[in-house]
């Protein structure tokens, strides 16, 4: 079993930046991808960012891209998602995931693992 949770979250006005921390215990995630992606009330859950096992691979929807920047310590089994550039469309919950392989993927059922999710809101 793996336990996520997540921190950093909270109300930043547009333009402003936050950065997701998402720590596992439980057992190692350094094998397997991390993903992040986000809710918002009346939506369905959409992707957001993951990276590869080793971190030397991200991948991003394109409406974050060039704003936000996910990255990995395997050391401390943890998974950040840098946010720049912050625009109200960025507002919704977060959550983080653990993958069941070590390639990233975008697909939901795929992930093992999930986090409670944070909240990030985004003033205009």
């Amino acid at each position: 079993q793996v336990q996520l949770v997540e921190s950093g979250g909270g109300l930043v006005q547009a333009g402003g930046s936050l950065k997701l921390s998402c720590a596992a215990s439980g057992r190692t995630t350094s094998n397997v991808a991390m993903g992040w992606f986000r809710a918002t009330p009346g939506k369905e859950r959409e992707f957001v960012a993951a990276i590869n096992s080793s971190g030397d691979r991200q991948y991003y929807v394109d409406s974050v891209k060039g704003r936000f920047t996910i990255s990995r310590d395997n050391a401390k089994n943890t998974v950040y998602l840098q946010m720049n550039s912050l625009e109200p469309e960025d507002t919704a919950v977060y959550s983080c995931a653990a993958g069941s392989r070590s390639f990233i993927t975008t697909r939901e059922y795929e992930y093992d693992y999930w986090g409670q999710g944070i909240q990030v809101t985004v003033s205009s």
